[in-house]
């Protein structure tokens, strides 16, 4: 499981300790930026799968060279034999067929 850490504190912030930095009075919101195709919400990055076999509930069974896992195909309309772009799993893209 990926978890979220907090941000620290900056300038326009205030953040005490265990906390999670939040925009001081009168300052605009903090603003993540993007940067190395890297997600700004988690730090994982998306991966490339194919898919082996659909399932029940919008998901799907894939291996991505390092064993099976089941994903969510909710987002896109995938078929058994489909190369499919995963972040956080859940297929997000098809990049092949």
């Amino acid at each position: 499981m990926t978890t979220h850490s907090s941000q620290p504190a900056g300038p326009g912030t205030t953040a005490g300790p265990g906390t999670t930095a939040r925009p001081a009075a009168g300052a605009p919101p903090a603003v993540p930026e993007c940067h190395d195709d890297v997600c700004i919400t988690c730090s994982d990055t998306a991966a490339e799968v194919t898919v082996l076999r659909l399932l029940e509930d919008g998901l799907a069974v894939v291996d991505g060279g390092r064993g099976e896992e089941e994903v969510s195909v909710a987002l896109v309309e995938a078929r058994a034999g489909d190369t499919v772009l995963v972040h956080a799993r859940e297929a997000i893209a098809i990049v092949g067929r």
